[in-house]
């Protein structure tokens, strides 16, 4: 059995460019479908989060239209309920990374507001990207990795290939022109080598022992390229 570290955000909200402020968190298919599959196959999650708080989730990733029609979103709402996990965090900055075999961070806008600037994650992340232990991160999650610096400022994941929710996606979210930044965008000025493919599709790609997932339709794939890892 392996120890597997979810890193969630800690914030109900997303700041748009006009400073309101979007309802979100984190997108339930993305947390619930790699939980299923790491439990199923054996292995313990331990959820953290800045502070420690219990992470909210995004509440139109519950919504039917998210979930392929009302069975599919009692079925989500359910199986969300269902993960204790979730409703008693460790504080992010408790986090010990010798403790865990494997880093997964689900995404929704919420990494957006706080991990893409937490200095705790970002450290963990270039721990664990050194470490050679597998790191899977999804859909707007990859925003942490903007946290992710070395000694002189360059991002850790620069040449690295990643994928992530693209510009393209974000138009047809509806928030690309209501965002302060677009992820794909900072990221490409990170350095990172992005790798898209096409809306909504599930698209995965693996560079050494980081994965990354583009969408929440990516995250089982996302959850199952890991598991390969740890076998």
């Amino acid at each position: 059995m392996s120890k597997i570290l979810f890193v969630m955000t800690g914030v109900d909200h997303w700041t748009l460019a006009d400073g309101t402020k979007h309802p979100t968190g984190f997108w339930a298919e993305e947390a619930i479908a790699p939980y299923e599959a790491f439990k199923a196959a054996g292995h313990e999650v331990v959820v953290a989060t800045p502070g420690g708080v219990v992470p909210t989730v995004d509440a139109g990733s519950l919504e039917p239209g998210a979930n392929g029609g009302q069975e599919g979103a009692e079925k989500a709402a359910a199986a969300l309920a269902s993960i204790e996990e979730i409703e008693n965090p460790i504080d992010l900055e408790d986090v010990r990374p010798a403790d865990y075999d494997a880093v997964f961070y689900p995404g929704g806008h919420g990494p957006m507001e706080d991990l893409a600037v937490d200095a705790t994650s970002g450290r963990l992340l270039v721990d664990t990207l050194r470490s050679g232990k597998p790191l899977g991160v999804v859909c707007h999650a990859p925003a942490a990795l903007l946290a992710a610096t070395n000694a002189d400022g360059s991002n850790a994941f620069a040449g690295r290939k990643v994928t992530a929710f693209t510009n393209a996606e974000e138009t047809q979210a509806g928030f690309a022109d209501r965002a302060k930044w677009l992820l794909e965008t900072r990221l490409v000025e990170a350095g990172v080598d992005f790798r898209s493919g096409e809306p909504w599709a599930p698209h995965v790609v693996v560079d050494g022992n980081l994965i990354t997932g583009q969408n929440p339709s990516s995250s089982a794939p996302l959850a199952a390229e890991l598991l390969k890892k740890l076998a």
